[in-house]
């Protein structure tokens, strides 16, 4: 019985060490292999974004303007950068070019009814000599194209040389209707370059800047200078003011470069350019002096759609 006991003991023992010894089930990762990593976004680098200014803007001029007091048809075109003949031509204003508080005045003309330059630079425009109503040109009708079709040939050295089928064009002429009220209309053409921003600039004399350009008090550059000493045209263009009649300006040039710009040169001892008159960079226009003014200079200004800007940023640095 002692011996059932001690044996039964063992056996225990036995099976407790080989229990104790059985390795543990192994984990398995269940987890997506590809699974993305986080990422803090409060630490990743946001690109940065440069924003840089157009200087071109749109054209900001109303169609149409109406007359204060102290205004004249030289000022209005100045400050808006038109012609004042243009101006005078549109509202039918015969010259002296006399003016009434109150009145309003068309700016823009209204000669063209539809204006674009096409690849070539070139502006076509449609006029409408009647009814001054838009017309729309019909175009060409456009012949339609046939492909070749593929034709089956047994293989030969003769089929090899032969050139492939040329494409067949037929025209297809559409009728119009015989009852269609027509338009007289014609098309004009003519070169344009004005909206161009690309104007080589010069300086207009020679001499110290003694007040610089500011928005509110000084709508150009000073320059000064002696009596009599040449002013040059500061780019190529057309003369479209010479004379007195613009209050504060003295003796007067101005001259029209395009249809976004136009240079102003006051307070001259003598004008020797005639409206109308084309001239070139470089060319001497006037002669400094002091008219309508405390000092002998040259006040220079540079407009944009008839608005002032600074004349430094055009001119190159002396």
């Amino acid at each position: 019985m002692r011996n059932v006991l001690l044996f039964t003991a063992l056996w225990l023992l036995v099976s407790l060490v080989g229990c104790s010894s059985t390795p543990p089930a192994s984990v398995i990762d269940r987890l997506p292999v590809n699974k993305p990593s986080k990422i803090d976004h409060t630490s990743a680098k946001k690109p940065t974004t440069v924003i840089r200014p157009t200087y071109k803007a749109g054209d900001w001029r109303p169609d149409t303007y109406t007359v204060k007091k102290g205004d004249n048809l030289f000022s209005i075109g100045l400050e808006h950068g038109y012609y004042y003949k243009d101006i005078a031509q549109n509202n039918n204003i015969a010259p002296p070019y006399n003016i009434q508080v109150g009145q309003v005045l068309k700016l823009k003309s209204q000669k063209y009814n539809t204006s674009q330059p096409n690849s070539d630079g070139i502006e076509i425009t449609s006029i409408n000599t009647e009814n001054n109503t838009a017309s729309a040109a019909s175009s060409p009708s456009v012949g339609a194209v046939n492909e070749p079709k593929a034709l089956r040939e047994p293989y030969s050295d003769e089929a090899l040389k032969k050139p492939p089928p040329a494409a067949k064009v037929t025209s297809t002429i559409t009728a119009e209707p015989t009852n269609k009220p027509t338009v007289d209309s014609k098309i004009e053409v003519k070169p344009t370059n004005e909206s161009s921003e690309d104007i080589e600039w010069a300086w207009p004399t020679k001499g110290k800047v003694v007040a610089n350009f500011n928005e509110v008090s000084n709508k150009g550059l000073d320059i000064a200078g002696t009596t009599g000493q040449p002013v040059n045209a500061a780019a190529a263009g057309k003369v479209i003011y010479s004379g007195s009649d613009l209050r504060g300006y003295g003796k007067l040039v101005i001259i029209k470069h395009n249809a976004t710009y136009l240079s102003v040169y006051a307070h001259n001892s003598q004008i020797l350019v005639k409206e109308g008159q084309q001239i070139s960079i470089g060319q001497k226009i006037a002669e400094m002096g002091s008219s309508d003014s405390n000092a002998i200079k040259l006040h220079f200004e540079i407009r944009r759609l008839g608005q002032s800007v600074d004349p430094s940023k055009y001119l190159a640095a002396i």
